[in-house]
């Protein structure tokens, strides 16, 4: 084989490899209600894990509810694992203020660099959902939502604009391969994400055009995580352990961790759940009052919900370990 023949050989296989895991990677969307509770920031760095690995690829991360600092939050842990480029937005219009007793949030926004310092700089979540929806390839969206359903819910009732001809309806039928929501408790129950914007969720979740895979509020229950991060010594400035070390009463680790809700969530929206859970098919109702939820079983449906498969030792193990990531 002739030299230019070999470079050309070794040109096709390198760009063979590239599509090759490129089309391994799963295109996120994070959405969640950042500054509410720290398996938010577990959430986040098991997300930059994956995405080192390239496992993932995060398109965007936004908030989903006003909370003073949250583009700033994002902008710490996109920084930190040094992919400040990654875009952050929040709700510009009406959406639920979020309240919080947790100040986690204040010390890591003090303690390392974040190049979005105000809320006031990013734009409105809406816009941005269909910016960067537009243009990628059809089904191939995954929007992992930790929190309230309003963004959503705007994104669904959006118009065409510059960005789109089409209404949010169609472009998320055309874009969004799955949702995964952290939201309910199965087979029913109530949960905030929920109850807290009962109005945005109830839509959504009657009219949301592709499948739902559900994490009810009971798959992490029983899943306690953050303890082998916060003890480990060769971790340090770490805005992810500063979040659990700063969260997790030191008189009582063992029963003051973290539920692990959103870690869950990405688990499976980058994993898949087969490895843990099984799942039931059908469809949530929601109480339009309370926002309590039910279920009913439907073939037809394209909802489900993670139903417990393997034991929570075994997911909390692999959750530590992810939590313990460090940037590349």
């Amino acid at each position: 084989m002739k030299i230019s023949q070999m470079k050309n050989f070794s040109l096709f296989i390198f760009l063979n490899c590239m599509l090759t895991i490129a089309e391994a990677q799963v295109n996120i969307i994070f959405d969640a209600n950042m500054g509410s509770d720290y398996d938010d920031a577990g959430a986040i760095a098991i997300l930059h894990n994956y995405a080192d690995e390239g496992k993932a690829k995060i398109l965007a991360t936004i908030g989903s509810a006003k909370f003073e600092n949250a583009a700033a939050v994002f902008s710490v842990f996109n920084t930190y694992f040094n992919k400040q480029y990654i875009p952050v937005a929040i709700p510009k219009g009406e959406a639920p203020i979020l309240k919080t007793t947790q100040r986690w949030t204040d010390s890591v926004v003090a303690r390392y660099p974040h190049p979005v310092n105000s809320n006031k700089d990013v734009p409105d979540a809406v816009a941005l959902y269909r910016r960067i929806l537009s243009i990628q390839p059809d089904n191939s969206v995954t929007i992992i939502a930790l929190g309230y359903l309003t963004n959503l819910k705007s994104l669904l009732l959006s118009k065409a604009d510059l960005f789109s001809p089409i209404s949010g309806e169609q472009l998320v039928q055309q874009k969004v391969k799955q949702l995964v929501c952290l939201a309910g408790k199965f087979p029913e129950g109530n949960s905030l994400n929920i109850s807290h914007d009962v109005v945005a969720a109830k839509y959504v979740l009657e009219h949301w055009p592709a499948p739902v895979l559900f994490c009810g509020m009971e798959t992490g229950d029983k899943i306690k995580t953050g303890l082998s991060l916060i003890q480990n010594d060769s971790i340090q400035n770490s805005p992810v352990k500063d979040a659990f070390r700063l969260s997790v009463n030191p008189e009582n680790k063992d029963t003051a961790l973290k539920k692990s809700h959103g870690e869950i969530a990405v688990l499976v929206g980058i994993e898949g759940y087969e490895n843990w859970f099984d799942v039931r098919q059908g469809k949530i109702i929601i109480n339009e009052k309370d926002g309590s939820n039910k279920w009913i079983d439907d073939s037809q449906a394209e909802q489900y919900y993670l139903v417990e498969k393997s034991p929570p030792a075994v997911i909390q193990k692999i959750i530590n370990e992810l939590l313990q990531h460090q940037p590349q």
